[in-house]
């Protein structure tokens, strides 16, 4: 069995079972013979498409709001594969904005959203991606580490902390008012931590708190 990361051991750790297959098999994952293989090894069984998004996972999406939210001026979330964006754009209201920050680099993930999306109210803010997917850097490591010892809230470096540094960075130079009443939904992540401060302590970098 290959070496686990730390996020494969916790979910190991509460009882998944993990199979591993090759980069080549990887690829025909969508195919009708891989599927095929998959139903005569474990018999019944439900394909969660990777990231997560699919119909039922936006529709779960859908109910992270309630009537208190409706509030608040902007609603804003980290944007993996579009799931959970989608499903806070579906619920929200039409005069609230919603906030994507993507933590991929480019503005590709628009047109799937757009899929989805039942209303026009949102935008993708592409700016906070920090280099791309699990990319981050020392100011971040540094936002991060000061949000949790001031506010007592941890952020993983992957999602949430490039959003909670795109908003507090929008708040400062006045791409929101700062009188705006702001949503920031936390998608949690928080297990990733571990893995990455393995990285940055080879680097030689200050490490997550």
């Amino acid at each position: 069995m290959p070496s686990l990361n730390s996020s494969l051991e916790y979910a190991k750790k509460w009882g998944m079972h993990l199979e591993f297959v090759s980069r080549q098999d990887y690829k025909l994952k969508d195919t009708d013979d891989f599927l095929k293989h998959l139903h005569e090894k474990y018999g019944d069984f439900y394909c969660l498409p990777e990231g997560g998004t699919n119909a039922l996972a936006i529709q779960g999406c859908e109910e992270i709001l309630n009537e208190d939210d409706k509030t608040f001026d902007y609603v804003c979330c980290p944007v993996g594969t579009g799931g959970t964006i989608s499903g806070i754009i579906n619920s929200c209201s039409e005069d609230q904005t919603v906030l994507g920050f993507p933590a991929l680099k480019g503005d590709f993930l628009s047109e799937e959203i757009q899929k989805h999306a039942k209303q026009t109210n949102w935008k993708l803010i592409t700016e906070y991606h920090f280099g791309g997917y699990a990319k981050i850097n020392s100011e971040l490591i540094s936002f991060i580490n000061r949000f949790k010892t001031e506010y007592g809230i941890p952020l993983d470096p992957v999602y949430t902390g490039k959003m909670m540094y795109g908003i507090f960075d929008m708040i400062d130079k006045d791409l929101i008012p700062s009188t705006a009443k702001i949503l920031a939904i936390h998608t949690g992540g928080l297990q990733g931590i571990k893995g990455m401060n393995d990285k940055l302590k080879k680097k030689n970098l200050p490490i997550l708190i």
